[in-house]
């Protein structure tokens, strides 16, 4: 019967450190030494929570940069149903929905025929990805020049000023946060306004 008395306390030891005291001492600091990661890595503009750093929101305007296609359940970008579409490269639907993609890509954004940047015609393993290529971005920046009437090299240059690179060469490509750009182009906008 010892052996039962023990493993119990153990049990309840165990369960007191593994299942409280320690989430409890990580979340606090976590909290307390990266606050701004540990509450989701919000955005927020004058008071106004805008989004997060870390889920794709679904830009639709010609004014704005859009981000990859999202095949969440229900909504695009849909936090509480990440996953990607499970499709196979060789699946017929897959292929078809790719090719929507191009056709509505090529009238939306250029008559011409540059290659479209894959990120923007294939959604990420989670359907959440804030992220685009600086390539993608490039795609894209004619058609806001033109929609927003601003000079072309001044979007270029936004898209520069919002790369961001990885910490160490090796370990991924340069990105630029799709929410954050398009903050920065409503911002442009903001002090063209003042000046």
């Amino acid at each position: 019967m010892t052996w039962l008395r023990s493993s119990i306390v153990l049990l309840i030891f165990l369960t007191l450190i593994t299942g409280i005291a320690y989430p409890l001492l990580i979340t606090g600091l976590s909290t307390t030494l990266f606050h701004h990661q540990a509450t989701g890595s919000l955005i927020e503009q004058d008071g106004e929570l805008l989004g997060s750093e870390l889920i794709g929101q679904e830009f639709t305007k010609a004014n704005y940069f859009h981000g990859r296609p999202s095949m969440t359940a229900g909504q695009p970008y849909n936090a509480q149903s990440s996953g990607g579409s499970n499709l196979a490269p060789t699946n017929p639907f897959l292929f078809q929905k790719i090719q929507q993609r191009i056709i509505k890509i090529r009238l939306f954004n250029h008559p011409e025929n540059h290659p479209i940047p894959v990120d923007l015609v294939t959604a990420s393993g989670s359907g959440l990805d804030p992220h685009i290529s600086p390539e993608a971005a490039v795609f894209q920046a004619h058609r806001i020049a033109t929609a927003r009437h601003l000079p072309v090299d001044l979007i270029n240059k936004l898209i520069e000023e919002n790369i961001e690179f990885p910490p160490i060469h090796y370990l991924g490509q340069p990105v630029v946060n799709v929410l954050k750009l398009n903050l920065a182009l409503d911002n442009q906008r903001a002090q063209g306004k003042s000046r």
